[in-house]
């Protein structure tokens, strides 16, 4: 038995990690993007733009997402509880 579909949302990621990872990684370009401003205001533009993508929107919409994955994390397990009571060894985690 697959996996119950996981509904498409704007701001989730599929995994925790990832969505962690994103966040790092987008909070490492927007420190580049203050600390290289007045010297190379082209560098801190495309690592403030870069930034956006990765949190896809603000921080704010990082925030909205972080709580989506987790959202859809704990879903997942439940129909997977759910589905591995109705039957074993039906459901995988992972």
């Amino acid at each position: 038995m697959r996996d119950p579909p996981q509904p498409v949302t704007s701001f989730a990621s599929r995994t925790l990690i990832e969505h962690i990872l994103r966040g790092v990684a987008a909070a490492g370009l927007i420190g580049v993007a203050i600390t290289t401003g007045a010297e190379n205001p082209l560098v801190s533009g495309a690592a403030l733009l870069v930034a956006l993508v990765l949190m896809r929107g603000c921080p704010m919409c990082w925030t909205v997402g972080m709580i989506e994955t987790l959202v859809l994390r704990r879903r997942t397990r439940c129909a997977c509880d759910e589905a591995a009571k109705a039957q074993p060894l039906s459901c995988r985690r992972d």
